[in-house]
């Protein structure tokens, strides 16, 4: 299973199991909100971040492509819709 970690979006809803039935593992949710949150973590086991665009901060969202850049792990970027996450998984 890959591991993968979401940055946005308030509530996920059925997003984490739709995910587990194509094979990945949600480390976590950080919803991304707070102005205040621009320094994040990435885990080092994480193999793709997932920023969910919808209720994020533009901060956060830079934060997070320097971080994941230096580390070397994917992301992906999709509104909060499982269609929208679906097609650019495939894309992936």
């Amino acid at each position: 299973m890959k591991k993968m970690i979401i940055f946005g979006g308030d509530r996920l809803g059925v997003i984490p199991y739709k995910l587990s039935n194509q094979g990945f593992e949600v480390l976590s949710h950080i919803n991304g909100r707070k102005t205040n949150m621009v320094k994040v973590n990435i885990p080092e086991e994480t193999d793709l971040v997932l920023v969910l665009t919808d209720y994020i901060n533009h901060n956060v969202t830079n934060s997070i492509k320097k971080l994941a850049n230096k580390k070397v792990i994917p992301v992906v970027y999709s509104r909060r819709s499982w269609s929208s996450i679906a097609k650019v998984l495939e894309e992936q």
